[in-house]
């Protein structure tokens, strides 16, 4: 069989071999890699015999942060990580935990279907996680995040956090 007479089967990838330019190739082994958004595949050319790698991930579509000021830039999770680390700061949150929030906020954004996203739903998705956490890293990333002018905002943030506690004043009065 020479190369130039060899046809891919239905439906498969049509793939070059990198050593001889022949288009027939089988897969010998295939496994997620990642988080299982890639997939890594070894193949063996038909023709040569020889064997090489290719990897598979889906295409994603960009997601664009729409900022305060209506600019747009690219969404990027790393910039959810920091201030998360930053607002959790000597704090008993783990980065796995911090992680895992950032995981959350980026799966529901990219699960909006929406190309473009506002940033204040991106930091208010990230204050209701940091709010089930721990609370004292929320109001310090709320702190930054709503920007309080004064001392009264940041008491107004507060007495609403504990008024979601249930108890007047945030006091247990069950005790």
């Amino acid at each position: 069989m020479t190369a130039a007479r060899a046809r891919p089967r239905m439906g498969a990838i049509r793939l070059k071999c990198p050593y001889c330019g022949f288009i027939e190739d089988k897969v010998i082994d295939s496994r997620p890699v990642e988080d299982g958004s890639v997939t890594r595949r070894r193949r063996e050319c038909s023709f040569c015999q020889k064997r090489f790698t290719t990897y598979e991930k889906l295409e994603s579509i960009p997601l664009i942060v729409v900022k305060k000021d209506k600019s747009r830039q690219a969404f990027d999770r790393e910039k959810i990580v920091k201030g998360l680390v930053k607002a959790c700061e000597k704090r008993p949150v783990t980065l796995e935990q911090i992680s895992q929030m950032a995981a959350e906020v980026e799966s529901m954004l990219y699960n909006s279907l929406n190309t473009e996203v506002e940033s204040e739903r991106i930091g208010e998705a990230v204050m209701e996680r940091l709010k089930e956490a721990d609370e004292i890293s929320y109001v310090r990333f709320a702190s930054v995040y709503r920007q309080f002018t004064d001392v009264g905002s940041f008491i107004e943030e507060l007495e609403g956090l504990l008024e979601g506690k249930g108890a007047p004043g945030g006091r247990n009065e069950s005790v």
